[in-house]
């Protein structure tokens, strides 16, 4: 499990996307607990999964990890990881900092279902608005 957050933090460190996405299996799912109002707060399958998270580096240019602890949880096929990325918000060029903590269900090497924990409203701020961050438009 270790290894596959790891993967995860080096494909997004890489702008892949699709390849981030093809972590998930097939009819994984991608849920935000704290999405705010006009935000997605699930994304169902693979290819939706893609297709959410393709415009991801038009809006973060993930550059660092500089933070990261995974923890293992009594079920084993569970992880919890807390991770911050660094980079530069691409419409302003300003440098940010953004927590996350993701709890990860793995099966078969793919994960099934990865709720993401981040703030909407430290990502609108990065970003200059909430609308860069709607439904359709934006990932935190």
């Amino acid at each position: 499990m270790h290894d596959l957050v790891e993967r995860a933090l080096d494909l997004l460190l890489k702008h892949d996307m699709a390849g981030f996405a093809g972590l998930w299996a097939e009819d994984g799912v991608l849920e935000f607990p704290f999405a705010g109002p006009g935000y997605p707060r699930r994304v169902e399958g693979r290819d939706a999964i893609r297709e959410y998270l393709r415009g991801y580096p038009d809006l973060l240019d993930v550059r660092e990890v500089t933070a990261k602890t995974v923890h293992r949880t009594v079920d084993p096929a569970v992880v919890v990881a807390e991770f911050t990325l660094a980079g530069v918000a691409v419409a302003t060029q300003r440098p940010y900092e953004l927590a996350y903590i993701a709890v990860i269900t793995v099966e078969n090497g793919e994960i099934r279902h990865y709720r993401d924990y981040w703030s909407p409203a430290a990502a609108a701020e990065i970003l200059g608005d909430l609308t860069a961050m709607s439904a359709g438009s934006g990932r935190g």
